[in-house]
């Protein structure tokens, strides 16, 4: 397969004013990408893009909710107005809840399936005709929770192991037109999400996390994910916790879970 390049071609990050979302601008722009990112019109999106184009990148901040359609239809408007076309769609936005499943409200469920599952499902739909008119890309943010059972997240672990149905079966279906897939599995990763960490009530979880391992870094997460975009990966797992997750969840499911409940059972005890 050709080895992809970015040069000139207009990337979508959703979820671009985090911290993971802004790594992903840095490093596809860096790669000579256009970048519009989309985020909530209450984030930090404007000193995301001053800082994209203090580095010399092209780029744009697009005020989006991606559970909303109608925000999503004109977000793509906008950036095609701007830059004429859609090459790159990475589906980053998301959120995570820490409850145990007993105590956590439907509400909760439906809001991380909305966000996760649907808005990355809304993005993609509003952009196929550009993807697959410029044989572009699909970038799917998934976690090591799309790939093995996570304590005290059974929501987001579910939403996750949509996703992968979702963009796996689609890829399927458009590989044959060009179109390419990728899914990027983060174990766990120095990022804001966890500043906006659900718990089963609905309300911010204010507790530490546990966590399982070294914290990654954006910045490698990033440029992970720009390797394997230009070398047509189709998976990508990232860190050793999350490899030996992956691994052993799949041989060896009742030693994982063994392990994977004593790393992460205190989160719930605090309560």
């Amino acid at each position: 397969m050709a080895r992809r390049d970015f040069h000139g071609r207009t990337v979508v990050i959703t979820g671009g004013a985090g911290t993971i979302g802004r790594a992903l601008a840095r490093s596809f722009g860096g790669a000579g990408a256009k970048i519009a990112v989309f985020d909530l019109p209450s984030s930090p999106l404007n000193e995301a893009q001053k800082e994209l184009q203090s580095a010399g990148i092209e780029a744009i901040a697009v005020p989006c909710d991606i559970t909303d359609t109608g925000q999503v239809q004109t977000a793509m408007n906008t950036v095609r107005g701007a830059f004429g076309s859609i090459d790159v769609l990475i589906n980053n936005a998301g959120i995570v809840h820490r409850s145990a499943f007993a105590d956590t409200l439907p509400d909760v469920f439906r809001r991380v399936m909305e966000v996760n599952l649907f808005g990355a499902l809304h993005c993609t739909q509003a952009c196929m005709d550009d993807l697959l008119a410029a044989r572009g890309l699909i970038i799917a943010v998934s976690s090591i929770a799309g790939l093995a059972p996570l304590y005290g997240r059974s929501g987001y672990a579910a939403s996750k192991h949509a996703m992968h149905g979702l963009f796996e079966s689609l890829g399927a279906e458009v590989a044959g037109q060009g179109v390419g897939v990728l899914m990027v599995c983060p174990s766990f990763v120095e990022s804001g999400l966890e500043a906006s960490t659900l718990g089963g009530d609905g309300k911010r979880v204010t507790r530490a996390r546990s966590k399982v391992g070294r914290l990654g870094s954006a910045d490698d997460v990033a440029a992970e994910v720009l390797k394997a975009a230009q070398t047509g990966r189709r998976r990508l797992v990232l860190t050793p916790v999350g490899k030996t997750s992956a691994v052993l969840s799949r041989l060896a499911p009742g030693v994982y879970e063994r392990l994977m409940i004593r790393s992460l059972r205190s989160e719930l005890d605090e309560t």
